[in-house]
């Protein structure tokens, strides 16, 4: 489904990112994964198996100058990217009132100015060679219902305007789209709060919970020529939790 596609993915190397590399790779894909912990990088890229085209590089996206070398290198080794997933994240667990400045910062510089930074940088590779891509950029249902972290809520809505937005500054040439899944089973749900999950389980109508690979499979599916008609879109995994 993937042979024709070669995609950046940035938090690649744990939970979400991860699952996204592997069913890329297996798709035929190639991968150049992108996270801030190189040793995570290194157990990523000893994990699979030989014959998978996977490249790693280890940079802090909320760093611009790093991203910005980054795309330098892409541009000398991997001219002929087109695809980019956006996922690199974290998630503190805070209540709005127990927020330092530096928390804040962080949380915004990772969360939203990483995927501007990318999204950027990529758009201006592809759109000036008018050569197609995508870009797949992870939301959350925090971003459509809120979160007890406000910060992260507002992270993840601020990725939500940022991929309409993109979708119209990139056309034709890239379609942009969003995937909010609900809560997943990766490390980061450890730091939920209990009544924050059991609130967002009671909407649910399906209860099979979501992991990792469901979302990895909504991911494939916009970064293939399956969803050539979406952009601007944004894919909700929630169990049908929140009906709108």
């Amino acid at each position: 489904m993937l042979r024709n596609k070669k995609v950046i993915v940035t938090g690649a190397a744990s939970g979400i990112g991860k699952e996204v590399v592997k069913h890329c790779l297996q798709e035929g894909a190639s991968i150049i994964a992108c996270d801030i912990n190189e040793q995570s990088l290194h157990d990523l890229k000893c994990s699979m198996d030989d014959r998978y085209n996977l490249h790693t590089y280890q940079l802090d996206v909320s760093k611009y100058k790093e991203v910005a070398k980054f795309f330098v290198y892409v541009e000398t080794e991997h001219s002929d990217v087109n695809g980019l997933v956006n996922n690199a994240g974290i998630y503190l667990a805070k209540n709005l009132l127990d927020y330092q400045a530096d928390e804040i910062d962080r949380v915004l510089n990772i969360n939203v100015k990483g995927f501007i930074y990318f999204s950027q940088m990529f758009g201006k590779k592809l759109f000036h060679s008018q050569s197609k891509g995508v870009i797949v950029n992870m939301s959350s249902v925090s971003g459509i219902e809120g979160s007890s972290d406000a910060i992260y809520g507002l992270s993840k809505a601020a990725i939500l305007g940022l991929t309409k937005s993109c979708a119209m500054n990139f056309s034709p040439y890239i379609r942009v789209n969003a995937v909010a899944p609900t809560m997943v089973d990766t490390p980061m749900m450890d730091t939920i709060p209990d009544w924050r999950k059991k609130e967002y389980v009671s909407h649910q109508l399906i209860d099979t919970p979501v992991l990792p690979e469901d979302v990895a499979e909504t991911v494939l599916f916009l970064l293939s020529d399956k969803s050539k008609h979406y952009t601007g879109a944004t894919f909700d995994i929630n169990n049908g939790g929140y009906l709108r």
